[in-house]
């Protein structure tokens, strides 16, 4: 598996560097970085050369997995012609995440559903992933009647030259803004949570309230929930549940600082919702770089990789 041969597309940006280390970090030998043409031959580290993405180099047949962290438009552009060479793309944008058929993967949460895909699986958005993480194993037990989320987003997750603009801004002029596109009263990441979270736990008609909020701090998304069960679950209860759920870690108070360049979920404060019936309040953070975009890719690949591994064992029966 870690022979496989693995193209980075938008490898100089903050989540492809990231995900450039955890590939070197789990032994994968044959990676090559893909950026545009005005990063191509520059040298990354670990000695790999950026090459230019283009149609006929990712088409070219000589990829099995491609990691996508660009834009939608370069995405849509771009992700065809990856599987038109024979690699499976795994991408990071919006472009294919509500798709029919296409399959949105948080490998803890709905893995099998990477094993449908036809050449294409979809990386949820950077705050989805921690959020259903941790409402898995609670809808199990109860059953989730209704969500609202508020979210405290770093400035990583618009890309690395906020990241610069941050550290060159003086901390008197640093302010919380609502960056997004707005689509009618909400902005578009808040319409995304809601349908990412409908689709990857498979409740296609949950109540889902969300409001997005850019926070001046580098790396580390956090996020207040307040959920409605159909059953009682005391905190008690809830602790106990997420502290034995994968990717997930119990602490008295989440922060971003603490989660940063961690690949766990850490959710605390879980307490009774005075304002609902049978609510639960909680507080989460993750690393956006990391669990929030490119580990999750990486381990949707290598739910993918496994798979051919185990055909191919078959075939030598």
């Amino acid at each position: 598996m870690r022979e496989s041969r693995v193209g980075v597309v938008g490898a100089t940006g903050a989540v492809g560097t990231i995900t450039l280390r955890l590939l070197r970090e789990r032994g994968y030998t044959n990676v090559r970085a893909f950026a545009s043409e005005r990063s191509a031959g520059s040298m990354l580290d670990g000695g790999i050369v950026v090459e230019e993405a283009t149609p006929d180099a990712l088409a070219a047949g000589d990829l099995d997995l491609a990691l996508f962290s660009v834009g939608t438009s370069a995405s849509r552009e771009l992700v065809p012609h990856a599987v038109r060479g024979g690699a499976i793309a795994v991408d990071k944008s919006s472009a294919y995440r509500l798709e029919p058929g296409i399959p949105l993967v948080v490998p803890e949460v709905n893995g099998a559903r990477a094993l449908e895909h036809d050449g294409i699986v979809a990386n949820p958005n950077c705050c989805t992933i921690p959020l259903t993480c941790v409402l898995k194993p609670l809808h199990d037990a109860a059953g989730l009647r209704s969500l609202r989320v508020s979210t405290y987003q770093s400035v990583s997750g618009a890309g690395a030259r906020r990241m610069e603009a941050l550290l060159a801004e003086p901390q008197a002029e640093h302010n919380l803004v609502m960056d997004w596109s707005w689509d009618g009263d909400e902005t578009d990441e808040e319409s995304k949570l809601r349908a990412e979270t409908r689709k990857i736990m498979e409740l296609p008609e949950l109540p889902v309230s969300a409001t997005t909020v850019r926070v001046p701090v580098l790396v580390g998304h956090a996020e207040a929930v307040w959920l409605e069960l159909e059953e009682p679950l005391s905190p008690d209860q809830a602790t106990e549940l997420l502290a034995a759920a994968p990717s997930v870690r119990v602490v008295e108070v989440p922060t971003p600082r603490d989660a940063a360049q961690t690949d766990d979920v850490l959710v605390g404060r879980i307490r009774r919702d005075r304002a609902s019936e049978h609510g639960l309040a909680l507080f989460l953070a993750c690393d956006n770089l990391r669990k929030g975009a490119a580990l999750n890719a990486i381990q949707i690949a290598e739910l993918l990789l496994d798979r051919v591994a185990v055909q191919n064992d078959r075939s030598l029966v």
